[in-house]
Order: C-alpha cells, then structure tokens, then sequence
C-alpha cells in the first residue's frame, strides 16, 4: 500500500511541475524581436558622409586657390582650434581667419591647392578625415605636398570645422 500511495504522490508532483511550467507566461516574440531592433545601432553610410566630406574639401579648395579668407573661416565652428605646421595652436574663428590671411599673402602667385581624402571614420555627427594636400605652381609643378587631419562635427544641419592638424612631408633633397 506504501508503494501505491508514494507512486501516485510522485505522479501528481510531476503533474504540478508540468502543469506549472506549461502556464508559465509566454514573452512575446515579436515585441522581442521589435526591441532587440530598435536597440541596434544603424551603422552610418559612410560612402555618402565622404562625399559630403570631399564635397566640402572642393569647396575649400575653390576658396582656397581664390585667396578668400573670409569663405575658409566660414568652413570653422566659432570655437575651432587649428593646429598648423610649426605654429602655435590657434583658437577660435576669428584667429584662424587672421592666420589664413597671413598665410595667403606669402602665397606664390598662381599656384593652386588641391585635397584629397584618403579616409574619413566616425557617424553622421563627428567625422575625422584623413587627407592629403598638394599645392602646384602655375606651369602644374608640384611645389608642396603634405597630410592633414580634420575633425567635422554636424552643427545646425551642416558639418563645420572644430579641429584640423596639418604638416609637411619631408621636401626632397
């Protein structure tokens, strides 16, 4: 009589822990799937944020080779630093005009710069470009080379200017 009472003791445990694990609540798969979605971070279409970037760069460049300090300062946020080849670091819009200027009026009559991007990384906020700059005379001799970066942030809508560094390459004895 033991053996029956412990046999049907057992069949209603494993009846309740059936029963109990079967009327658990279910999650909702879909409401699941949904969250795990909108946590995801998009990953930025860096193909369109570096034809901005070069975007951008052309027109500095047709700014540049037209010797307009006032459309380069433009490209800079108020409170950009520049860090430019053998200079002290200059802080703010209007000191990076100032230098431009300064710049401008050594410049070789003629001559011409271009910029090429190599890289650009980051989000559709902040973007570091990596480039290269080269500057020919009028006959279309290369008169100087040099790299630079740029940090780009997405301010009003637009991108502008908060830090750029640059130096020379190694001149050619």
């Amino acid at each position: 009589m033991k053996n029956k009472n412990y046999f049907a003791l057992m069949a209603v445990c494993f009846a309740l822990s059936i029963f109990s694990f079967g009327c658990k609540p279910t999650t909702d798969t879909a409401a699941k799937t949904a969250d795990t979605t909108m946590q995801m971070p998009v990953e930025p279409d860096m193909v369109k944020i570096k034809a901005d970037i070069q975007a951008l760069e052309n027109a500095w460049a047709t700014a540049d080779n037209a010797r307009d300090a006032t459309a380069l300062a433009a490209f800079y946020a108020d409170d950009a630093v520049s860090m430019m080849n053998n200079k002290p670091m200059i802080m703010g819009k209007a000191a990076i005009q100032k230098d431009i200027e300064a710049s401008m009026a050594k410049r070789v009559k003629g001559s011409m710069a271009s910029y090429e991007i190599l890289d650009v990384f980051g989000d559709e906020n902040t973007v570091t470009e990596v480039g290269k700059t080269t500057i020919k005379d009028a006959s279309g001799k290369v008169t100087y080379t040099g790299k630079y970066m740029a940090i780009w942030e997405k301010r009003d809508g637009k991108y502008v200017c908060v830090r750029d560094i640059s130096n020379d390459d190694m001149k050619a004895k």
